[in-house]
């Protein structure tokens, strides 16, 4: 696959250049084999970020990478990720496949110090996380079925956020020892936030659950 492939997936925001391209950096072309996967390139485009790890290999910096058999830089990096680096160095803009993570552009971002990306990715994540805070908790309620005896430690003991709400007297009894025992159905609720990855957990309880 060669680096010109176009991703299709949800547009991304824009990113206006504001420092042209190095004297030097014509429009040379460049090979880049990241993980196996070939892609073509010009050095004016790997340059548009001059502090990047990409404008300082094809300047011929000490970098430390090797050359395969065809004169590509050998990156031994996520060829699936760098797709939208290098689109991104190309016009700007950020374009992702629609099953591809954020946070994997943004590792491989970080890791070619690309830092126009960067802020972009983590915008775009902490406006994710503000959306997911505001959605209002679900209740969920557990009705659990306790000895007379075992009330009092049941319902001083709820933690994780459980909270009581009634108490139901079923009516059954029974003699254990000398002593006369009454049961018990107790609701307790509890507020469940969403979260980024949509699992909450919930605690076990001694108590026996009653559906």
């Amino acid at each position: 696959m060669e680096g010109g492939e176009e991703m299709q997936g949800a547009v991304g925001l824009r990113c206006t250049w504001d420092i042209p391209p190095p004297s030097g950096t014509q429009a040379k072309w460049v090979r880049l084999n990241v993980g196996g996967t070939v892609f073509l390139t010009t050095r004016q485009t790997l340059c548009r970020e001059q502090k990047s790890f990409l404008c300082r290999l094809c300047q011929g910096e000490e970098l430390q990478s090797d050359r395969d058999e065809t004169g590509a830089y050998l990156i031994d990096r996520d060829p699936t990720y760098f797709g939208p680096i290098l689109n991104f160095l190309r016009h700007g803009k950020l374009v992702l496949d629609k099953d591809m993570a954020e946070e994997g552009v943004l590792e491989e971002a970080e890791f070619y110090n690309i830092g126009p990306l960067i802020r972009i990715i983590k915008d775009r994540l902490e406006e994710k996380d503000y959306t997911v805070t505001q959605v209002p908790p679900k209740h969920v309620y557990r009705v659990l079925q306790c000895q007379e005896e075992e009330l009092t430690q049941m319902v001083s003991t709820m933690s994780d956020g459980w909270r009581f709400e009634q108490l139901v007297n079923i009516g059954s009894s029974y003699t254990y020892g000398n002593e006369d025992q009454t049961e018990f159905l107790c609701v307790v609720s509890k507020e469940l936030y969403n979260s980024p990855n949509g699992l909450s957990s919930e605690p076990s309880h001694k108590a026996k659950v009653r559906p």
